[in-house]
């Protein structure tokens, strides 16, 4: 099974239907990944259902993307993260993105942001730091 922490501008414009970020939610549903969480990528998922103005162009109402959350947590690996790695990334809030991937094990940290997250000090190789795009076409 391929692990994936899937970042909140990829689940925000999966909800919202955009492309390739859509299809990558369908398949965690279709469990081809598994999504990874924890409690600080689960309090953003929350806090960003709360903010009207970025669901504009989501087909989807408030009720339902709550629910779409619900069957979306149904499918995740809940992950502890132990150890405070602190990859020193330019947006701090970002740094508990790298230690969930680590946590859990992910073969691909999922997001739009790329180049943020891969100029953290602190590597870890075996991270794959992808576009929605990329890991499609990886794991075509």
């Amino acid at each position: 099974m391929v692990n994936v922490v899937i970042d909140t501008d990829v689940w925000v414009a999966g909800v919202c239907g955009s492309g390739d970020a859509n299809l990558v939610l369908r398949l965690c549903l279709e469990e081809r990944f598994t999504p990874l969480m924890g409690a600080a990528l689960l309090g953003e998922y929350e806090d960003l259902l709360g903010r009207e103005s970025i669901w504009r162009r989501a087909r989807l109402t408030a009720t339902e993307r709550e629910a779409f959350l619900d069957i979306f947590l149904s499918v995740c690996q809940w992950t502890r993260i132990y150890f405070a790695w602190r990859p020193n990334l330019s947006d701090e809030a970002d740094n508990h993105l790298i230690e969930l991937a680590v946590a859990g094990q992910a073969d691909y940290l999922v997001t739009r942001n790329v180049r943020d997250l891969r100029r953290g000090e602190l590597k870890f190789p075996q991270i794959m730091v992808v576009t929605p795009t990329q890991l499609l076409k990886e794991q075509a």
